[in-house]
């Protein structure tokens, strides 16, 4: 009736405030709307994750939500029978290299992303923009030629180059589409630059162009499958599962999940009037190399009516310079049992400090000054075998840690420590929770 998940339930003990003790701590769509980021080992991550997933599926049900969760194959967060559609090598479902959109600069930038969004360090610029400019200078002329984007072993070809760019560069001719012609000469002149985006696309677009994947973004006429475009996830009841190939072919996997990530943040921050009551959930149960600077800065635009959830089992998948922003970028921070100590050093900057108070009880022992005080603390000593002390009480405000380091480090089994926000404003501070078996 609330729309909240229950996940745990915050430890009795001093770690936590008062009024969390013993209270059943749950998540609901204006926690999920600032995005959660669960840092731990798979089991951790998978107790919060299952609950978070079943519900958004109930939920979709009742269209008020709209669920896309990116899993390792075989490590699923629910049963088939919870989505409406599984992507996946040997499924009847397919996935729309272009998100089913038209439009040439958004289809470039998303599919950039993808491909070279980790290397970003070694393009010029240090983001997929270039890239993205590269693409947009290939596929735009083949769309004016052919009337529809190209698919996966057409773009190897395009970026290739070779006999396809002439016989393309004929055809654009031929239609009198000079404006395209200089787009095919801009990209051959950029290809032939030392350092260009152009060969590591090729390179990197090879990887999805295997008989493995030959059916994952083809529908072929007269089968029974179908190209699913995750533009679907801003209507109401959608609930879509993609099954990544991780452990036979990893390299390929990270791909994968960038693009659903960029398609899913793409499609979520451009939405109509219509769709602003559904609440879009991606969940995805291993982030590692997905974080990039773009899909960072995509994230952040989501805010209420569309949230991601990533599990990451170290800050190492991570480019150094992006992992304080991430953690900053979220509003619910989960930290499971098994998180490495440098892990846990980030996460306790990243929560802060607080006043409180400290009360400090010091005995001094007491040296009298008149022959009669004298007399009766040596009397005193005599009777109790003690010197006469009195106690002296300090109170102090001073500021510390709301969790340290090495409190994150030594959580017991099936804990975590838990803070969130609404998409208002409203926080928590971090909370030890023991969480649902």
């Amino acid at each position: 009736m609330t729309g909240q998940v229950r996940i745990g339930t915050a430890v009795a003990t001093d770690r936590n405030s008062v009024e969390y003790r013993g209270a059943g701590i749950a998540v609901n769509s204006e926690v999920l709307g600032t995005g959660a980021l669960v840092m731990g080992p798979s089991d951790g991550a998978a107790r919060v994750l299952q609950p978070v997933v079943e519900a958004a599926c109930l939920q979709a049900l009742t269209g008020r939500t709209a669920v896309v969760a990116v899993t390792s194959a075989g490590a699923r967060l629910a049963e088939n029978e919870c989505f409406d559609a599984v992507v996946g090598i040997g499924t009847r479902v397919g996935l729309d290299l272009w998100a089913g959109t038209k439009d040439v600069d958004v289809a470039a930038a998303v599919l950039a992303e993808a491909l070279v969004g980790d290397l970003v360090d070694a393009l010029p610029g240090g983001d997929s923009r270039r890239a993205a400019i590269a693409l947009a200078q290939l596929i735009g002329p083949w769309q004016a030629v052919h009337g529809a984007l190209p698919s996966v072993s057409e773009l190897r070809d395009l970026l290739d180059g070779g006999a396809v760019l002439a016989e393309l560069r004929a055809a654009l001719e031929a239609k009198g589409l000079g404006a395209h012609v200089r787009e095919l000469d801009a990209h051959e002149r950029q290809a032939r630059a030392a350092g260009g985006a152009s060969a590591l696309l090729a390179e990197r677009i090879a990887l999805l162009d295997r008989p493995a994947f030959a059916e994952f973004f083809a529908a072929p006429e007269g089968s029974d499958r179908r190209l699913l475009s995750l533009r679907t996830s801003r209507r109401p009841g959608v609930r879509i599962r993609v099954d990544l190939p991780e452990r036979a072919h990893a390299e390929a996997s990270r791909i994968l999940a960038r693009l659903v990530m960029a398609q899913f943040i793409e499609c979520a921050t451009d939405r109509q009037d219509q769709d602003q009551d559904v609440f879009s959930l991606l969940v995805l149960d291993d982030a590692a190399q997905t974080v990039t600077p773009q899909a960072l800065r995509g994230l952040q635009r989501l805010a209420g009516w569309a949230g991601a959830v990533l599990a990451l089992r170290a800050l190492d998948d991570v480019p150094e310079r992006l992992r304080s922003p991430l953690v900053g970028a979220f509003g619910c921070r989960v930290v499971c049992t098994g998180v490495a100590p440098w892990d846990a050093n980030l996460f306790a900057e990243a929560w802060g400090t607080a006043w409180v108070e400290t009360r400090s009880v010091t005995d001094r022992q007491l040296v009298a000054d008149e022959p009669f005080t004298k007399v009766m603390h040596g009397l005193r000593r005599l009777v109790t075998g003690r010197a006469v002390t009195a106690q002296s009480v300090t109170v102090r405000r001073e500021e510390r840690q709301r969790v340290s380091a090495s409190e994150l480090t030594q959580l017991p089994p099936r804990h975590a420590v838990i803070s969130m926000t609404t998409v208002q404003g409203e926080r928590t501070p971090p909370i030890l929770t023991r969480l649902e078996e």
